[in-house]
């Protein structure tokens, strides 16, 4: 029987579309943080660089590139610190039969994901 992902289920599955897409780019990890409301998701580092990767389900019909400019500012401000640059990545998840109906467990889903938006 399918039911609704949970909102912990819905950033997890966006948090592994990110990771994958990162870790075929070549980012290296050293931290994720997959808990709700706990930013940057990824510290990575690539070419020598550190990068602080913020993560976020969004739900249907609202735009993934639309972010949380205080969040993405604080998340930045304490990236700056360390040197590292700042991203933030919003994936859309939709239902693939009914893009209104929540995302369902072991059901197909429609992702919109444009890649990592930079500051």
């Amino acid at each position: 029987m399918s039911r609704p992902l949970t909102e912990q289920e819905l950033h997890n599955l966006a948090m592994n579309l990110v990771g994958e897409e990162l870790k075929l780019d070549g980012y290296e990890f050293m931290g994720v943080n997959s808990k709700l409301k706990k930013n940057p998701q990824f510290v990575c580092l690539k070419d020598k660089i550190l990068h602080f990767i913020i993560v976020r389900h969004v739900a249907y019909p609202e735009d993934p590139r639309t972010f949380d400019e205080a969040l993405v500012k604080k998340v930045k401000e304490h990236a700056d610190k360390f040197e590292a640059k700042t991203y933030y990545a919003g994936v859309g998840l939709s239902n693939a039969k009914d893009r209104n109906a929540p995302v369902l467990l072991n059901q197909e889903y429609i992702v919109d994901y444009q890649g990592l938006i930079p500051f």
